[in-house]
């Protein structure tokens, strides 16, 4: 006898939450949030409080709050890749033709290991 339970009904996601959403600029919103992730893990690796990563960032701490729920509005891409590097991260930006034609090409974040 199997104990195994009957998922509910659901569609697979994308992989991007925000184009799931139906969300306006989704690939924008999917990269930051992927960098907001590299930028808390790094925090939390060195223990840092807010009031030191602001300064180290050059943000004020409320503001670095909001970033870090979520509230990616606050910056664009390139401040948090700059705020990244301030981590001394280095971020490499490849560009590369699309296997598929039609349609536009994608944005993604591979972070090393």
């Amino acid at each position: 006898m199997s104990t195994k339970k009957k998922l509910p009904a659901h569609t697979k996601g994308s992989g991007n939450i925000f184009a799931d959403l139906g969300l306006p600029h989704a690939e924008e919103h999917q990269l930051k949030a992927e960098l907001v992730v590299q930028l808390k893990r790094l925090i939390a690796e060195r223990e840092l409080t807010q009031i030191e990563v602001s300064k180290l960032v050059a943000m004020k701490q409320p503001d670095l709050s909001k970033l870090l729920r979520g509230h990616f509005k606050l910056v664009s891409v390139e401040r948090l890749m700059r705020m990244l590097t301030a981590f001394d991260q280095d971020v490499e930006i490849r560009l590369k033709p699309r296997h598929k034609r039609g349609g536009m090409g994608r944005i993604t974040l591979i972070a090393a290991a």
